[in-house]
């Protein structure tokens, strides 16, 4: 019985710390950026995209970094459709051990989803938007963001 409790309890805590991905349409993650009271990070990435996937460690470290300057991070998964709704994206982030809040985009058209954020974004990924509505500091990158180049990036964002 003891060990049936403790199997119960072991499945209910790993269940409890998988984050859940919620489903968003454009018209969200532009109102979660008009809206940040914070410094935002926002990364357009997906599962697929080797790039992508090699970023997100030393975003995740040098958002962390910038914790003290309340910097807040958002990836925004373009990951396909039958990936979201089959839970190969949730295995994918719990794999991965990523941390920051995840949402998946339900759009596929990039000519309907890529200007409300930045109107010279062709649609490649990774992509980055660097916003603080309190500066008024706005910057979109349409590359990977080496670890370097990034914790610069992040330091005219806090100023």
């Amino acid at each position: 019985m003891k060990k049936i409790f403790f199997i119960l309890c072991l499945f209910i805590a790993t269940a409890s710390n998988s984050q859940q991905i919620k489903s968003v349409k454009i018209e969200d993650v532009v109102n979660m950026i008009d809206t940040s009271t914070t410094p935002l990070v926002v990364n357009f990435w997906a599962s697929w995209c080797k790039p992508c996937v090699h970023e997100i460690p030393w975003f995740e470290k040098t958002v962390a970094s910038f914790k003290a300057q309340g910097v807040k991070m958002i990836l925004v998964s373009l990951d396909f459709d039958a990936d979201y709704k089959s839970g190969a994206l949730k295995k994918f982030v719990k794999k991965e051990g990523i941390t920051s809040q995840v949402v998946w985009l339900d759009e596929s058209n990039a000519d309907r989803f890529c200007p409300p954020i930045d109107s010279s974004w062709g649609g490649s990924i990774p992509a980055t938007l660097m916003v603080n509505n309190k500066t008024g500091y706005r910057k979109f990158f349409e590359s990977q963001l080496r670890e370097e180049r990034l914790k610069g990036e992040m330091k005219k964002l806090v100023e």
